[in-house]
């Protein structure tokens, strides 16, 4: 075989998504298969499939990096936080490295995502990247000079599990999230979330998508959701704001593609920043879905 590619696994709840990279970051192999629920050792052995088939493919062996739900505890060098449950507790990199007989990066799938858009995306060039994923969950990664800022407890960019800044009464104490607490921002920002906000005031439950769709075309309902979720948004992203002062925020996710999204959480977001100005901008992902497992592949930069 040639010379080394990069490898990114992305280990999501549904599916295991494999990409090999070459030097300058063209893709040479890409595949995405079903995930195995519930067990670990077929994720073990899917993962090991996946890494053999991109090598395969691409005709060189690789570097090889791995997004998962949750991070590696510091400490016990285990998954934890994964809501992929049969993950936690288990030592994935030791094991990966036994299988494939090499090192293994790991890192949060959101850390990821935040590398992916810092190195080649909408991020490129930029010191300080904030990458915000809004999808079925709520996360986040800091990526600072092109490295994952992963922190002393490996729990930088958990934002999603911080509560809802300056909640309304209505808000408080905010819906249960899986983490054990509530009021999350996990449970307002997610797609559940958003679906669950529109049901409560309606009775009628609609996919985040459907809501955004209804709200551009005018519908009271879906447009008074919208417009919930956005203050929420402008609000959590403003406490990120006032802490990290990222050059850039980049925004991925399913919930991401609402239209006009953006234009107004921006237009919202000022009267919370301590500041007489922002010039942070807030963009749309360049790679999509395809982030986490490209910032998988990055983690060997």
């Amino acid at each position: 075989m040639a010379s080394k590619c990069r490898i990114g696994v992305d280990l999501g709840g549904t599916k295991i998504e494999v990409i090999a990279l070459g030097a300058s970051g063209a893709v040479l192999a890409r595949q995405r298969t079903d995930s195995p629920r519930g067990s670990y050792e077929n994720t073990l052995r899917s993962i090991t499939e996946a890494v053999r088939w991109a090598e395969n493919e691409a005709g060189t062996l690789g570097t090889v990096g791995v997004g998962t739900p949750g991070s590696v505890s510091p400490f016990t060098g285990e998954l934890r936080n994964a809501n992929s449950t049969w993950l936690n507790g288990r030592p994935l990199r030791q094991d990966l490295e036994r299988r494939l007989d090499r090192p293994v990066r790991i890192a949060n799938d959101a850390n990821c995502f935040a590398l992916s858009e810092a190195v080649d995306g909408a991020g490129k060039g930029a010191n300080v990247v904030f990458g915000v994923i809004v999808g079925t969950g709520t996360g986040a990664g800091i990526v600072v000079n092109g490295r994952v800022l992963e922190g002393a407890n490996g729990i930088a960019g958990e934002w999603g599990h911080n509560p809802l800044p300056w909640p309304l009464p209505e808000e408080w104490p905010g819906p249960a999230c899986y983490c054990g607490r509530r009021g999350c921002i996990e449970t307002f920002l997610s797609g559940p979330g958003m679906s669950a906000d529109h049901l409560a005031a309606t009775g009628e439950m609609l996919d985040a998508r459907v809501i955004g769709r209804r709200a551009a075309s005018g519908e009271p309902a879906c447009a008074a959701t919208l417009d919930r979720y956005t203050d929420r948004m402008a609000r959590a992203l403003a406490h990120v704001i006032n802490v990290l002062d990222p050059d850039v925020i980049v925004l991925g996710g399913g919930v991401s593609r609402v239209t006009s999204l953006r234009d107004s959480v921006v237009a919202r977001w000022t009267r919370h920043v301590f500041s007489d100005g922002v010039n942070t901008p807030l963009l749309a992902a360049v790679h999509g879905d395809a982030g986490g497992v490209r910032g998988a592949a990055w983690l060997w930069d």
